[in-house]
């Protein structure tokens, strides 16, 4: 934070007894049929961005959701939530326990059947977790970030998209990037995410020719759980151009026209939301690190 900015700071907090107070009015889409006959597995779905995308997939019309998570309890809480705009199933799956993905699909296509859903023809690669930062990194974690965020997407979207590609099923994948894709990379975390990059490109060259349309959608820093702690909901953030976090609505908006027909014609591209952040300022980085 500069001089000006923690003067004026200061002012607002003698004045007022409290800091500056920024919220956003986010414009969502209206209820639609743009995903009409379309079933989502999104990952990571229980909150935050996986969440919102899974409700905005909702409320355009979608015949299910299906979302996973690896605790239990948190994915019967969010779909009873959910489960107030459509159909919305919960399956525990582990992005890292790469071996449990054909079996786990399995269970997702015959509880979708019971409910006369056809099957699965999105997938939403969400799930991913920080950290690992240089200089003070330890194996176990970088090995956690690596397999949950890159390899565990890499082999999920691989058996996706042969199943999609056999039975001749026209969908779309969505991995969600990050602003970090862009940044000089201080952690697995920023590491994971320029992989993820790649991938993107890589698979939609591989499978456009089956009808498979598969992008990426970049968020900078987000109000979600992950970044947001202590219930805090003041949403500024002076050191990216937009001067506030994201909200995860505001992100969910462009997850469905980039898996909606309207998005036909974006393949292998990046859609970066990140308020700036990474894009024309790294200042809300820290690339000054200290060895512990």
């Amino acid at each position: 934070m500069n001089i000006k900015n923690k003067i004026k700071h200061l002012v607002s907090f003698l004045l007022h007894g409290e800091p500056t107070q920024v919220i956003a009015k986010v414009v969502t889409l209206a209820p639609s049929d743009l995903l009409k006959n379309r079933c989502a597995l999104i990952t990571g779905g229980t909150s935050g961005i996986g969440f919102s995308i899974a409700e905005a997939y909702l409320k355009a019309g979608i015949s299910a959701v299906v979302i996973t998570g690896r605790k239990q309890e948190k994915i019967d809480a969010a779909c009873k939530k959910l489960s107030k705009f459509g159909t919305c199933l919960g399956f525990v799956m582990d992005n890292t326990k790469v071996e449990s993905f054909s079996e786990t699909f399995e269970n997702m296509q015959n509880a979708l059947q019971q409910k006369g859903i056809s099957g699965i023809d999105i997938l939403v690669n969400n799930a991913g977790v920080l950290g690992a930062i240089i200089p003070n990194a330890k194996e176990e974690d970088y090995d956690k970030i690596l397999d949950t965020n890159l390899k565990g997407v890499f082999f999920l979207t691989q058996f996706f998209c042969n199943y999609m590609a056999k039975n001749n099923i026209k969908g779309n994948v969505l991995n969600i990037a990050s602003s970090s894709s862009l940044r000089p990379a201080i952690s697995a975390y920023t590491v994971s995410k320029w992989g993820l990059r790649g991938l993107t490109l890589g698979f939609a060259r591989s499978y456009a020719k089956f009808g498979i349309t598969i992008n990426g959608l970049a968020p900078g820093p987000t109000a979600t759980p992950m970044l947001m702690h202590n219930g805090n909901k003041n949403l500024l953030n002076e050191q990216i151009p937009l001067g506030r976090y994201a909200l995860p609505e505001e992100i969910a908006n462009m997850a469905v026209f980039l898996v909606s027909d309207m998005g036909h014609s974006i393949i292998g591209d990046i859609v970066y939301m990140t308020g700036g952040a990474g894009l024309v300022s790294y200042e809300d980085v820290n690339y000054n690190l200290d060895i512990l």
